[in-house]
Parts: structure tokens; sequence; C-alpha cells
């Protein structure tokens, strides 16, 4: 069973161009475009790493983090943080912080060597 990988971004280019990188590298993929979304899909898809972007409407990235991490079962899941944010923001526990834009094999490495 391949693992899941959700996507956290506002903006849908990014959001088709990471889905195909990460299908083509045989992961399955959900995506929402805010922190709000994400909240109620992670409690369903429940995937195995998360990479979440930080400026977002609605909801940033930080916020939804820190509803993240109240949860027991779900403060587990790693998150790649990418964003064309500097700086690390309210992520404190993130496997990795990814500026935009980004290199695709860099961040293929990072998700392979987080969950295989």
């Amino acid at each position: 069973m391949s693992k899941k990988i959700m996507i956290i971004d506002d903006d849908p280019v990014i959001v088709k161009y990471l889905t195909t990188l990460f299908q083509d590298n045989d992961y399955t993929t959900c995506s929402a475009s805010d922190g709000l979304k994400a909240m109620d899909l992670v409690q369903t898809e429940l995937p195995d790493l998360i990479t979440l972007d930080l400026e977002m409407p609605e909801e940033w990235g930080s916020r939804f983090y820190r509803k993240l991490s109240k949860h027991p079962e779900l403060k587990k899941i790693p998150i790649i943080v990418i964003t064309g944010l500097a700086g690390h923001h309210a992520v404190r526990d993130a496997v990795a912080y990814i500026h935009k834009p980004f290199d695709r094999d860099k961040l293929l490495g990072i998700v392979k060597q987080t969950i295989g």
C-alpha cells in the first residue's frame, strides 16, 4: 500500500505540480486549499506526511499546525513546510522548511527519508 501525502496549498499550480510529482513516485495524494479545509480532511484521510504552505486565505498554515498539534493521533504526522515566506513561522516541529521556488529532487529526498 502506498504512503499518502496531503498537500495543503492555495496555489492550484503548486498543488497540481506536487500531486504529479508525488504520484509519479508511487505516493497517493490528497489536497486542501487552506487550513480550515485541511483540518477536516486530515481527520478523514489520515495522511503519512503533510506538505504545508503558510500563507493561505481563510486560515494560515501556522494556525492549522497549532490545531493539529492538539490532537494526540494527528500531531505525529510529519510536516514539510513549503513556503514563499522567509524564516520559520511557528511550525517548530517541521521535518523541513523548503522555500519556493524549490528543488524537486531535494523535496523528494526529504519525503523518502521521512516516510520511505
